[in-house]
């Protein structure tokens, strides 16, 4: 989860509370204080509240969890002049663009260096390391609207910031610190993202950097705001709280058209909700107009509409309200965690470890004596990493997600080893020799089985360190295997078996093939393990 600089001096005048109170209250607003400094409070906020990632969202929401602001969060934004133009020829490299304008700011320092890493930390929670979003901030007096967001020839020459002179976009990849950190976004492609104005002159190449001429400084009081993107739903996500937090800085908000599209949109989203519901969920007996009350001091809009309805305004921001627990959930904070009783289970139960806790156990004490790491990835991913990578045919029974929230988690894991094999990749400059495993639930239709897998990376990892694993891990679980040729496509043909027990084949292993290394990033060769241990529990 990110840690949020909050420095006391900036937090109190828009907070308009001490520091002290502020430092007392922050834990019961859902987060956790990681460090008390002279200057500042760095603080952990969970990943789903991303409009919390600046000094300037934290202030909104205290405000009214401290009972000085409550209500809606409303910014008034104003048809403005500017426009954009999108290229087409974008469709197939990075299509989305957001965008609005902020006038009137009276940026410091601590209000700068606020922004900006509200603007790192968008690029993660939202952006996904800037595949999904990457974000612009641009002084708008140094350039002249309307402005293009253009499919660009890679040789295209500007001064990238921090530099003081020109280079090409293919040298800003090979040479620059952000273009050598974000070059894999774009680098396949046949020309690159880059945003112009009227003059020619740049702002930005999205992804990777934006230009010097537009850095923003304590002399700006205008800035363009610009989100590009794959993703036309995060983009608009991170426009929004981008603009909430500008106008929370001082800002004036103006609308800025695309394509003849106005944007950006901050209206809040309905939804009622029941005060049952709440009430049966949280174990509390409130009635419709203190739940209102509750959910005014989130700096929600509420209010009652019926016995059991509340009508909610959710702001702009606020990303995170996918479902009615959702709302439930800041109604519990704004009533206080420490007011919640503790109560004793009613239910008396005599423990003992499950069929499945117990071979999980066996597993772990094995792959751990082999002098393996355990490693515990994701249930969801994606078909790129299962299948794509790993040169195997989709599974038939692959379980999709209806609405994921990124492509990276869009289906739930058939297999072990090729997550083991995105570990792998992300660590792939950290020292060899690596050897990882996992055990956990792998899914198949509708079904919950249970899988195991190992891989070792290193020079000398082979075909006969992966059988030696195998062995041994199947003698520890006392399952009597005999050794056949393996057809897997991930491993490199003759150096590839499979574990067949009656006539079943329950896994594989062998030394994995060079173009799935080369599709994970790695330069040395891996052995791996790969067992179904769904009949044996």
């Amino acid at each position: 989860m990110p840690v949020i600089t909050l420095p006391y001096r900036y937090l109190e005048r828009l907070v308009g509370l001490s520091r002290q109170t502020i430092v007392e209250r922050l834990p019961m607003f859902g987060s956790d204080i990681e460090r008390l400094e002279e200057d500042h409070v760095d603080v952990e906020f969970f990943a789903n509240r991303p409009d919390l990632f600046s000094t300037e969202g934290a202030a909104r929401e205290l405000r009214g969890f401290l009972g000085i602001e409550e209500g809606l969060a409303w910014y008034e934004i104003v048809p403005g002049p500017v426009s954009f133009s999108v290229d087409p020829g974008l469709a197939g490299i990075r299509p989305f663009l957001g965008s609005a304008v902020v006038r009137g700011l009276s940026l410091d320092e601590e209000s700068i260096i606020s922004l900006m890493g509200l603007q790192e930390a968008l690029h993660w929670a939202v952006g996904r390391g800037r595949r999904k979003v990457a974000i612009g901030l641009h002084d708008l007096a140094r350039v002249t609207p309307p402005f293009r967001y253009l499919a660009s020839p890679r040789d295209r020459r500007f001064v990238p910031l921090d530099l003081d002179e020109e280079m090409t976009m293919e040298e800003m990849l090979e040479h620059h610190p952000k273009g050598r950190s974000f070059a894999h976004l774009v680098a396949e492609a046949p020309r690159f993202p880059l945003i112009v104005d009227a003059d020619d002159q740049v702002l930005s190449f999205p992804p990777i950097i934006n230009g010097e001429l537009t850095r923003v400084s304590e002399t700006t009081t205008d800035v363009l705001l610009d989100c590009t993107g794959t993703d036309r739903r995060a983009v608009e996500t991170a426009t929004k709280i981008l603009s909430a937090a500008l106008a929370e800085a001082g800002g004036r908000l103006e609308t800025v058209e695309i394509d003849g599209i106005v944007t950006p949109s901050l209206a809040p989203t309905l939804r009622e909700v029941s005060v049952g519901e709440c009430n049966r969920l949280l174990g509390l007996d409130l009635d419709a107009g203190t739940m209102a009350d509750l959910l005014r001091r989130m700096r929600f809009g509420a209010e009652r509409v019926g016995d059991d309805l509340v009508r909610v305004e959710v702001p702009c921001y606020r990303a995170d309200i996918m479902h009615d627990w959702d709302v439930f959930e800041d109604v519990a904070i704004a009533y206080g965690y420490e007011r919640f009783e503790a109560v004793p289970s009613k239910t008396a139960t005599i423990a003992e470890e499950q069929p499945v806790s117990r071979l999980k156990r066996e597993v772990r004490e094995a792959l751990c004596g082999l002098g393996y790491l355990e490693t515990m990835p994701f249930v969801l991913t994606s078909e790129d990493v299962l299948f794509t990578r790993t040169r195997r045919a989709p599974a038939p029974d692959l379980l999709r997600l209806l609405h994921p929230i990124s492509e990276e988690q869009s289906v739930a894991r058939t297999s072990l080893m090729p997550l083991l094999m995105e570990l792998l990749e992300y660590n792939r400059f950290r020292e060899l020799p690596q050897r990882l495993f996992a055990v956990g639930e792998i899914v198949h239709g509708y079904g919950t089985g249970l899988g195991t897998a190992a891989v070792s990376c290193h020079g000398a990892a082979d075909f006969s360190e992966a059988y030696a694993v195998a062995d041994a891990l199947c003698r520890e679980l006392g399952l009597g295997y005999s050794a056949v040729e393996s057809d897997d496509p991930a491993f490199i043909e003759g150096r590839r078996a499979e574990l067949v027990i009656e006539g079943v084949t329950i896994g594989v292993f062998g030394e994995i093939h060079p173009e799935v290394l080369d599709a994970f990033g790695l330069d040395h060769p891996v052995a791996a393990v790969e067992i179904d241990l769904s009949g044996f529990v």
